[in-house]
């Protein structure tokens, strides 16, 4: 394929929908920003040898208008001393480099069409490459955050595993047995503040009780000393 052929496919080619399309974007990418960059240097090649080319005319031009003055001048030279025969023959070589010039001189405005062509290709293919570049950032990107998605998402899945669950409920029933055993430590035993009390309390029960039993012993008494 020639260079002129593969830069109008590129330039005419829609990144966004080859990729969209594509199987292995990131490949195709990489193979799209290859291809301009080799087509980017060939056109910057021809671009150079087209420059030297012109330079190359331009002192030929020079040299050929140099040549047109000095016949020029040496037929003024020769009317103005009388000698028309002479002036005649200087003319006819000037006329030759006139028309050398002319000639050349339209070689040299083709050749500045074609670099000023090969300039206005060269600045359309970077920003082609430009954007081919972001686009491929853009696909590292995104391929960077689906490994990262790709990875949480199996780890959830892990964590979310039969196996890892069992263990969680066999670690949590451990626990729940360590609290349970250490609740029954003071299970039906009170602080020794609290057993204290409970003793003033249970005092009082019985004098309370006794006081009772002592009050009613000694109604019946009474009674019986009356009688």
């Amino acid at each position: 394929m020639g260079i002129f052929t593969r830069f109008k496919d590129i330039v005419a080619s829609n990144i966004s929908a080859m990729l969209d399309n594509a199987e292995d974007p990131e490949k195709l990418i990489k193979l799209m920003i290859r291809e301009m960059e080799d087509t980017l240097i060939e056109i910057k090649s021809s671009c150079a040898n087209a420059i030297a080319s012109q330079k190359k005319v331009q002192r030929y031009l020079d040299e050929i208008q140099e040549k047109d003055n000095f016949w020029g001048q040496k037929a003024e030279l020769a009317v103005k001393k009388g000698n028309d025969n002479l002036a005649r023959q200087a003319l006819q070589e000037k006329r030759q480099y006139t028309r050398k010039a002319e000639s050349i001189e339209n070689e040299l405005i083709e050749l500045s069409a074609i670099i000023e062509q090969y300039r206005d290709d060269i600045l359309e293919l970077e920003d082609k490459l430009n954007s081919a570049r972001e686009k491929q950032r853009i696909l590292v990107q995104r391929h960077i955050r689906a490994k990262r998605k790709k990875r949480a998402r199996e780890e959830i899945r892990r964590v979310d595993s039969a196996e890892v669950m069992h263990k969680f409920e066999e670690l949590e029933n451990h626990i729940e047995m360590m609290e349970a055993e250490a609740e029954l430590v003071d299970y039906g035993r009170h602080s020794t503040l609290e057993a204290q009390f409970d003793a003033l309390e249970a005092d009082d029960d019985i004098e309370e009780e006794l006081n009772k039993l002592k009050s009613s012993k000694s109604l019946k008494n009474d009674d019986t000393s009356n009688a």
